[in-house]
Order: C-alpha cells, then sequence, then structure tokens
C-alpha cells in the first residue's frame, strides 16, 4: 500500500503573515513551521523584519522547525535583533538545523552582553562539531558568569570528543 503525504496548502497562513493582528501573525508563523512545506521559508524569512518581536521569534522558531539549511541566512540575521528572545530562538533554531554555515555567526554571539546568548551560542557550537569554535570558547574560561564558564567548558569537551 502507498502512502502519499499530503502537504496542505499553506497559501491561507502566507497571507495571514501580514495581517494587521498580532496573534494571526504568530499563529501564521506557527502553522508555517508545523506544515513542513519548505515552500513557506521564502516568506517566513520575509516576516523576520515583522515590528513585533514577538512575532520574529515565532517566525525564528518556525524555521527551526522546518529544519532546511535555507533559513540559515535568514537565522544569522536575527542574531542581530535587537530583542534577547529571538536572538536566543535563532541560535535554538540553527542547533536544529545544524548548518555549519551557523558556525562564524555563533562564534561571534560568544560576546554577546547576554548571557543567555552566549550559553546558548556555546551549546550550539558544542553540537555542530567544528573546531574552528574551541578557541573563541576557550575565551569564555575567563567570563564572569559560572554557567557561560561552564557551557563553553561543555562544548569544548564535546569537540574534543569529536575530533
Amino acid at each position: 500500500m502507498i502512502f502519499l503525504i499530503y502537504r496542505a496548502d499553506i497559501s491561507l497562513q502566507i497571507a495571514a503573515l501580514h495581517d494587521p493582528t498580532i496573534k494571526k501573525r504568530r499563529a501564521a508563523a506557527t502553522q508555517l513551521g508545523k506544515s513542513g512545506n519548505l515552500s513557506a521559508i521564502p516568506p517566513l524569512i520575509e516576516a523576520l523584519s515583522d515590528t513585533h518581536p514577538v512575532v520574529r521569534r515565532e517566525v525564528v522558531q518556525a524555521l527551526g522547525r522546518l529544519g532546511d539549511s535555507s533559513a540559515v541566512t535568514g537565522l544569522i540575521v536575527s542574531l542581530n535583533d535587537t530583542d534577547v528572545e529571538v536572538r536566543a530562538a535563532a541560535i535554538a533554531a540553527m542547533g536544529k538545523i545544524k548548518d555549519r554555515d551557523a558556525v562564524d555567526p555563533l562564534i561571534r554571539c560568544l560576546r554577546d552582553k547576554e548571557i543567555i546568548i552566549r550559553i546558548g551560542a556555546a551549546e550550539v557550537l558544542g553540537k555542530l562539531g567544528d573546531r574552528r569554535a574551541i578557541e573563541p570558547l576557550r575565551n569564555l574560561g575567563h567570563d564572569p558568569f559560572s554557567d557561560v564558564r561552564e557551557a563553553a567548558a561543555a562544548a569544548i569537551r564535546k569537540l574534543q570528543v569529536r575530533s
């Protein structure tokens, strides 16, 4: 028996990304992320410029759920978002996608002023397995926050095990 995977028409959700209501834009991003339809990636990337940070965060999470490397460029841009939760979501999404193009931008995040960003970047760099991250992670050994130092040390251990 052959099963065909049906991908729902996503045109209504794509249109809803431009709705004046924040709640509808968020819901549209969520549905697009759950759709599994990779043709949702370009409109989601366009929606990364939404005026509301809650919508941008949901868009980033949707891109991470879709899990395709074509979203990485947009996620890299989101690493510079003014909202810390959007930046943190972008780091988490990159961890799901596991594309090595994210390594250098994530290394730059190790210098972010926010602790959660430094921790998230260290954790994802450990998952990506790229040895370019070892020295920048070692530099976090002098971070004033123990959680950051511990995340960096754990990432270094992962990177050393892989080599």
